[in-house]
């Protein structure tokens, strides 16, 4: 068994972690992660994103020290920082959904791109060392839909409100740290990661295939897809995650990766369409004879790119990372853990998550990897 306290050289242990979007589904499991490392877990968030709430279900309130503000308040947000005295900072609180990003540009400009400047801004005025890594996405980059990946010197932008707010956000911090967080005298380190299309138990947002397919099952339904042929950098949430941990656990030990940003994905070796997806998923999903997991329908009201690909070489050199899980393990943790959660003997779903930590820790081991106890 994988002794878990050394995971990240033992460096969440008994240090305090704030983390922005705590609420939502990557913040519910990089919450629950850090929690299992022993760390001193605060969250900041404006509300409950989505209904069911994977922070609700497994009870996150109650086991970290939760501030609900938004962060386009700058102000209390200086307060709150300065009252925790962070020694890491996870910033994912954004508004995420390219489709919501037509019908709300203005509050996904203000919550992505102010959202983040006053992070940074909050950061500057702390006088002890802290360790950030803000969370923007793959869709940062002007994709052209090319072949291979994206690397991290490639050209930013957004044909869309969400990419566009997200590449700004890059730019601002950037920005803030040639402006601030270089200095000799700064205390603050910060990077920029970027990552997209994380799947896994607990994500019931809206317009994402996962969450619509979910909901659509448990009725017995087949889910609408837009795009079947939309190929994406499919990979589990605890990956990335595992990325941005190693990542922050590095930025503190080395001071030549402060203002840098990297990519976490998965190993393209092959390109893994919705439908391949859909179908991975329904081999898992306990469904009836004759029941079809998907039908076609209209292309949407709104553009999305059909080919997104991320070059993870620099987080490979750089932090020896690499992702753990193929992607027939991405889809098997996922369905596995809705299918736990819509079960009439649901098991304690907070002991079910960190067990699927645990599973992916030991699975890392096994690899080899750096960031876990060799």
């Amino acid at each position: 068994m994988v002794k878990r306290k050394n995971m990240f050289n033992n460096i969440y242990n008994g240090k305090k972690v704030l983390i922005t979007g705590n609420t939502g589904f990557k913040g519910s499991w990089l919450s629950t992660w850090l929690l299992q490392l022993g760390a001193r877990v605060y969250g900041i968030s404006k509300d409950i994103p989505t209904q069911p709430s994977m922070f609700e279900i497994l009870g996150l309130e109650k086991k970290i020290d939760h501030y609900w503000e938004d962060l386009r308040n700058l102000k209390p947000l200086v307060s709150i920082i300065q009252s925790i005295q962070p020694d890491f900072v996870f910033h994912l609180a954004a508004q995420p959904l390219v489709s919501l990003s037509y019908k709300e540009p203005v509050d996904t400009v203000t919550s992505n791109v102010i959202g983040t400047t006053h992070i940074l801004e909050a950061l500057r005025f702390l006088d002890k060392p802290c360790y950030a890594v803000i969370i923007t996405t793959d869709k940062c980059y002007d994709n052209v839909e090319w072949e291979w990946g994206y690397k991290e010197t490639d050209r930013l932008g957004g044909k869309d409100i969400y990419s566009g707010s997200k590449a700004a956000a890059e730019m601002i911090i950037h920005s803030y740290y040639h402006s601030f967080f270089s200095k000799e005298d700064s205390m603050v380190r910060i990077a920029s990661v970027r990552a997209g299309n994380v799947i896994g138990g607990g994500d019931w947002a809206s317009d994402r295939i996962v969450p619509d397919t979910i909901r659509a099952w448990v009725k017995n339904n087949p889910v609408t897809i837009r795009n079947p042929e939309s190929t994406r950098p499919w990979q589990h949430v605890v990956e990335p995650l595992s990325g941005y941990l190693t990542l922050g656990e590095q930025l503190a030990q080395n001071s030549s990766l402060n203002g840098q940003s990297f990519n976490f994905g998965p190993i393209t070796l092959k390109d893994y369409s919705v439908t391949n997806l859909l179908e991975q998923l329904f081999r898992n999903w306990p469904h009836e004879p004759g029941q079809k997991p998907y039908e076609t329908g209209p292309s949407g009201s709104f553009r999305e790119a059909g080919l997104l690909k991320l070059n993870i070489d620099k987080a490979q050199f750089h932090l020896k990372w690499l992702p753990t899980l193929t992607f027939d393990q991405v889809a098997e943790m996922t369905s596995s853990w809705y299918i736990a959660f819509y079960s009439p003997d649901q098991p304690d779903m907070y002991s079910f998550t960190t067990g699927q930590i645990r599973m992916y820790e030991q699975a890392a081991s096994l690899l080899g990897f750096n960031w876990t106890e060799q």
